[in-house]
């Protein structure tokens, strides 16, 4: 006899229960209000658990996304607002005209958003995101191509797509020309019992593991770009050339592992520069041709090649590509100082102030001059080129059409100390006058001419010689010649020359991320075209009315929605059909005997109350 110990309880009667809640119903109403509390202590995750929350969630599929998102709208900044490292003359130039927002702008790195705080943050943890999903992930797709599909279920009716029939094949008959017909087919087929399994579609994982990873090629090809990458500028004038050292560059800037002394050897010379502009309709002044006609080399003693660099058709050489920016004019002079010697010839670069017309400005600089007895005396020159003049009537100076149709250069001059000899770097394009003193005319006026160029003046008058009143020798000194007060020296506008501005890159990185793209589309493709899916055939045999018979089963299951799956199980039934042809029907007369309660031919032997879907 079994015994319980503790402290014997009476069983509540009705009575009792309404006794006590008619004694006090205010107190039992107390009582269940203030039901003792239980304190609820959660366990505290501790640095390694926080460590491992935070690693889960930043491998999750769900913040990996974001991060991709975060980094496209990251990038969105980069191509609306001037970037330091491809325009540094629009930053400077955005600035002067927001100042409050230039300055909001300059400190959240919105002028350099490729290497700023936030934006290399972004990089990186979407780059760790990507290794910490891909790993285990790719260990996991090892182990599912090490193993084996997994054995039919025991009712493959309640698979999407299912088919039956009764066949007088024997099963081993049946199942080997399965799997000879599966595998056929590119499945991965075994044998296991009275069944076939088969699987197909590894490639989608396949697809995806290289999407994942094309993404990193991507970054990290984006990362060698940014730390080995070089970029430089340079403007040359026809007949000037450019060799591949860093103290030919106008400007250079490269990333912090590129080495100058590994810079490859390499130059070109400008021979001749086309452009050629729309002179009538509403695109009047739109260039028709733009291009660079040069000569270039590779190696110290390489041989000579001639091409023409335009636009959108960049020069590669040597590992870099050499791309055609702008162009504008050259001004060709002749400077005499005040002993008539020639101290400067040559052809002056001019900057486009104005991008359609150009209308442009620049100096020239003289530091060698002298006076008439010897002094030094270092001579300055502003000038404002315009190559078609527009303003004949009114005697203001600007172009009214990019060609050089009517070319005419104003200058004025200055004298004292250009300060080049100051040590400190000079702006070539600016002239420094707070040490120089302006020239003026007798009345106090500055002193400035307008000049054409001397060939054209000259070919005017060989044109027009003997012509009443054409133009004289002595017209051609006076418009393209301006003699310095006192004897001073003297400037000639001889000509014309148009430059080209070039941009030299050094891009370590493309070919890789050209790579990444490419495969990443590639897995993209295959991650969402194809399905993996799997497919069992079963042959059992039964007895049907004391009639053996193999009743053959086929199933398929789609790792993920699949639409055609139904119609690839009828293609394979259909290719299995010659090995196990479909049995006659039983005679109508055991038919009609049999009892209507039992299940029919149709019904699953394994599982007679459901019945077969065909």
């Amino acid at each position: 006899m079994a015994t319980t110990t503790g402290t014997p309880r009476e069983p509540d009667t009705g009575a009792a229960a309404a006794s006590d809640a008619g004694g006090d119903l205010g107190a039992a109403g107390s009582q269940l209000s203030t039901a003792p509390k239980e304190d609820i202590s959660f366990p505290s995750l501790g640095p390694i658990g926080w460590v491992r929350w935070f690693w889960r969630q930043l491998t999750s599929m769900r913040v990996a996304l974001l991060l991709l998102f975060l980094l496209s709208i990251g990038a969105i900044p980069g191509s609306l607002i001037p970037q330091t490292s491809i325009d540094p003359v629009k930053v400077e130039q955005f600035k002067s005209e927001h100042d409050t927002l230039g300055a909001i702008y300059d400190k959240l790195g919105m002028f350099h958003v490729y290497s700023s705080v936030w934006f290399s943050a972004i990089y990186l943890l979407l780059f760790i995101s990507l290794i910490g999903c891909i790993v285990p992930r790719s260990w996991q797709f090892v182990g599912q191509l090490r193993g084996r599909p997994p054995a039919a279920p025991r009712r493959l009716t309640r698979l999407p797509a299912y088919t039956t029939w009764r066949t007088d094949a024997e099963p081993e008959a049946v199942l080997e020309a399965a799997q000879r017909m599966l595998k056929k087919r590119r499945f991965r087929a075994h044998r296991t019992g009275t069944a076939v399994a088969a699987e197909k579609g590894y490639l989608r994982e396949v697809g995806n593991l290289v999407f994942h990873v094309a993404l990193i090629v991507m970054l990290v090809a984006f990362a060698v770009g940014s730390l080995w990458k070089s970029e430089g500028g340079k403007l040359v004038t026809e007949g000037d050339g450019f060799s591949n050292s860093l103290v030919q560059y106008d400007d250079f800037k490269s990333g912090p592992f590129f080495d100058t002394d590994t810079m490859e050897p390499f130059g070109f010379s400008l021979k001749r520069f086309v452009a050629t502009y729309e002179r009538t309709g509403p695109q009047k002044g739109t260039p028709r041709i733009f291009r660079a006609d040069i000569s270039y080399f590779t190696g110290a003693d390489g041989k000579e090649h001639h091409t023409s660099i335009e636009v959108n058709t960049p020069l590669e050489i040597a590992g870099n590509k050499v791309f055609l920016l702008s162009h504008g004019y050259s001004p060709v002079v002749t400077v005499k100082d005040g002993r008539g010697k020639v101290v400067y010839h040559g052809a002056v670069p001019f900057l486009p102030q104005d991008p359609k017309n150009f209308t442009s400005t620049g100096v020239v600089k003289v530091p060698g001059a002298q006076t008439k007895d010897g002094k030094r005396n270092q001579l300055g020159f502003n000038g404002l080129f315009v190559p078609t003049f527009g303003g004949k009537d009114s005697g203001s100076m600007f172009s009214q059409f990019p060609a050089p149709d009517f070319p005419v250069l104003a200058v004025n001059a200055w004298h004292g100390d250009l300060g080049v000899d100051s040590g400190l770097p000079q702006n070539v394009y600016q002239l420094d006058t707070k040490r120089m003193k302006q020239y003026k005319d007798a009345k106090g006026n500055i002193f400035k001419k307008m000049l054409m160029p001397k060939d054209r003046l000259e070919k005017s008058v060989r044109q027009h010689a003997g012509v009443k009143g054409g133009l004289t020798a002595k017209d051609v000194a006076a418009d393209s010649t301006m003699q310095l007060p006192g004897g001073q020296g003297s400037i000639t506008f001889e000509g014309i020359k148009s430059w080209a501005s070039f941009k030299i890159t050094h891009q370590p990185g493309n070919g890789l991320a050209l790579t990444g793209a490419v495969a990443a589309l590639l897995g993209l493709a295959g991650s969402l075209f194809i399905q993996r899916r799997r497919v069992w055939v079963r042959a059992e045999r039964v007895e049907e009315n004391g009639v053996g018979v193999t009743v053959v089963e086929m199933a398929g299951l789609g790792r993920s929605e699949s639409p055609r799956l139904p119609e690839e199980l009828g293609h394979l039934a259909e290719a299995l059909a010659p090995h196990a042809p479909l049995a006659p029907e039983p005679p109508a007369a055991e038919a009609a005997d049999q009892d209507p309660t039992e299940p029919t031919d149709s019904a699953d032997p394994a599982d007679p109350s459901e019945g077969a879907r065909a």
